[in-house]
């Protein structure tokens, strides 16, 4: 980066709808703004690889699934981490998976849905893929648990829909891209039920290539400033907390695990090419 110019932030993660993204927008540069910073704010929609995000060398506030960071040689800088304001999340940078069913199915459990098609969102999720895989090791009996694994959806909200239009009997969704869909899809949220959840592990922290005091003050600070008040509610946070590189350390060994107890337990009967990872699984 060269003197004077500016700096990326990305909240495609959590980008889930214009409304959504254009909350992010304003929140990340009043927030640059209050730290004298240069910063613009990239949209990056889906089906763009994500990827290819978190690999930019001018990162300053970019949102970055646990998974990647994880597994990341050398690893970004953790900025801020996000911390849902709706009461189950504890007031934690804490979230967890959703398992969703469509509401008008005869489904009443993630039992019910086995036999069935399972959405995925990407082979590097934690919440889309690693998150609710873990969780059916609980049900793995050395059968198929599905008929198909089908195309990777790509985001929480290609995920819900797919179960909602009935191309997947489930799909396990980001507990806090799904408190946003609340927000800011309603109409699609009320086609899915919820019937199971995973164990909660560190929310996506924003990172950035390089340290930025001021920057990461101003995210720590802006639960106090009332003029930011009306943003953090319409984007359902309640603050923003110095996460610890620790905490993320468990999801990678946990995927090294869980893909090793997938390749020798199959999982479906088919899975799609987009998740080559478990194709030893199918037959």
């Amino acid at each position: 980066m060269t003197p004077g110019s500016s700096w990326s932030a990305s909240a495609r993660m959590y980008a889930v709808s214009a409304a959504a993204a254009e909350a992010w927008r304003e929140l990340f540069l009043q927030l640059a703004r209050r730290a004298r910073m240069p910063l613009q704010v990239i949209d990056y929609p889906a089906p763009a690889p994500i990827a290819d995000l978190w690999a930019r060398g001018d990162k300053a506030a970019v949102f970055m699934c646990g998974l990647p960071y994880s597994r990341a040689t050398p690893q970004p800088q953790l900025l801020a981490a996000p911390v849902p304001s709706a009461p189950e999340f504890h007031g934690q940078p804490l979230y967890w998976s959703e398992f969703v069913v469509a509401a008008q199915s005869a489904h009443r459990s993630l039992d019910d849905t086995f036999g069935g098609r399972i959405a995925f969102t990407t082979p590097e999720s934690q919440s889309g893929f690693a998150a609710p895989l873990r969780h059916l090791r609980e049900a793995s009996d050395g059968t198929p648990l599905y008929r198909e694994v089908i195309a990777p959806q790509i985001t929480p909200q290609g995920a819900l829909a797919a179960v909602a239009e009935g191309r997947a009997d489930t799909a396990a969704i980001d507990a806090y891209s799904l408190q946003l869909l609340r927000r800011f899809a309603p109409e699609l949220v009320a086609r899915v039920r919820v019937v199971a959840r995973t164990e909660s592990r560190p929310i996506p922290p924003l990172v950035a290539s390089q340290p930025f005091g001021a920057l990461t003050e101003a995210f720590l600070a802006a639960h106090q400033d009332p003029a930011l008040h009306s943003l953090l509610a319409d984007l359902r946070l309640s603050r923003f907390v110095q996460p610890e590189a620790g905490s993320y350390r468990q999801l990678a060994q946990e995927f090294e695990a869980t893909l090793a107890h997938w390749r020798a337990h199959k999982l479906s009967l088919a899975v799609h090419p987009g998740f080559e990872m478990l194709a030893a699984t199918s037959v």
